[in-house]
């Protein structure tokens, strides 16, 4: 390893819970040498083109070039006449598909995430979203941020209403929800990258850069592929095509929001391998796992409920901890301050009534496309139950991307 590479990166791979035995099954191994050098050094890359970006608007004044950008980002960089060249040169690398994108690709992946309802944004908060505490080099940035102040309901449902508008039908056409959202989402990062890497305790030579290429692709894949593999062992069956179709989706999502090529997916199959390579980099648990993990954990009885709030909360607490331990067993549950053994009922309960859904959507005619708006529906439930009549706003959570902006 040369010197470049931050002391958080481990001397060899490190166990990833729950993702091991699928790995194994599509016959995945560990990184090669190479791989993992590489998995290290990037731990130091940011976004070059939204941080230079960044570092212009604030040369410039943020007060006058941030609604440029937003202008740029609504209505697209023709609509601003005599543009920045900076912001010119950045929105037509944005607005220029790359030649292997397939729209029709990204319908369908966006319908399969559509069609998990429910189960998959489950299993995105219980074992993604709580699992990525595992993470402590992530978790340090996240501090930072006044991540704790919010709370896991808030950020939880920017990283969902982010999730809904990708795959709403057409969010990722030029111009569209999915793309905005994805664009502000690169932006943050950029405000964030800067921000904390600057803070007088921020450890670079053993942190490595906030927000870099391995945490990155780590939270992209995690947060649009985990979700299909957990929702499939509770009976969601997607076909191949659909797999990777979503596979295809999370890779011009990855190439949009800044993740470089080397970590974007081809495939399902190399999606789960962008997952358990890059997660078998930066699991390293310490104080700060359980320091985030316990209060998402109890969140549940803080919600949003319509009736009986005392009982259905303390329901949802259970069903939640449940998936998380069924996916995540019990040594991570341990190391997440949680308790380690939970019997997997939700699952169980849930599998045979998915799985007679899924087969009947996929002989009915029309099933498929009504299985996601039922889906969606479902969904978008969750997200006010989360959060109430309040509005999601991607964002909000992160103090220092107010003061940036």
């Amino acid at each position: 390893m040369t010197a470049t590479i931050p002391t958080r990166h481990p001397t060899a791979p490190r166990r990833v819970p729950g993702l091991r035995p699928f790995a194994l099954l599509l016959g995945l191994r560990l990184p090669a040498p190479e791989q993992w050098d590489h998995l290290g050094s990037s731990l130091v890359v940011g976004d070059a083109p939204m941080d230079d970006l960044v570092e212009w608007m604030y040369s410039e004044g943020i007060v006058h070039t941030r609604p440029l950008f937003d202008s740029a980002l609504e209505h697209g960089i023709d609509s601003i006449a005599d543009a920045p060249e900076p912001l010119r040169e950045f929105f037509v690398r944005i607005e220029t598909p790359p030649p292997w994108l397939d729209r029709d690709k990204l319908r369908r992946g966006a319908r399969v995430f559509r069609m998990g309802g429910p189960d998959g944004v489950y299993v995105a908060r219980d074992v993604s979203f709580l699992g990525g505490y595992l993470a402590s080099g992530f978790n340090k940035t996240l501090i930072r941020t006044g991540a704790l102040e919010k709370g896991p309901a808030q950020r939880f449902a920017e990283t969902l209403q982010w999730a809904l508008d990708v795959t709403v039908e057409d969010g990722l056409a030029t111009g569209g929800r999915g793309y905005r959202s994805t664009i502000h989402v690169r932006l943050i990062h950029a405000f964030v990258r800067r921000h904390v890497a600057a803070m007088p305790d921020w450890r670079g030579a053993d942190w490595g850069l906030p927000i870099n290429q391995t945490d990155m692709a780590a939270t992209l894949v995690g947060a649009l592929i985990a979700p299909f593999v957990g929702a499939f062992a509770m009976g969601v069956v997607p076909s191949r095509t659909d797999l990777d179709a979503a596979a295809h989706l999370t890779r011009y999502v990855g190439w949009l929001i800044g993740v470089e090529d080397c970590f974007l997916p081809n495939s399902f199959r190399d999606a789960v391998r962008v997952l358990y390579h890059s997660l078998s980099a930066i699991t390293n648990p310490d104080e700060t796992t359980p320091q985030l993990a316990l209060p998402m954990a109890d969140d549940p009885l803080r919600w949003h409920y319509r009736n009986f709030p005392w009982l259905r909360g303390r329901i949802a607490r259970a069903q939640h901890l449940s998936i998380a331990a069924t996916f995540l067993g019990p040594r991570a549950m341990r190391r997440l301050g949680l308790p380690a053994y939970v019997l997997p009922w939700y699952p169980i309960l849930r599998a045979p009534s998915n799985l007679t859904r899924s087969l009947i959507a996929r002989t009915v005619p029309g099933g498929l496309d009504r299985a996601a708006r039922r889906g969606r529906k479902a969904q978008e439930a969750f997200l006010s139950t989360l959060i109430g009549g309040r509005p999601a706003v991607i964002g909000a959570s992160v103090a220092q991307t107010r003061h940036a902006a």
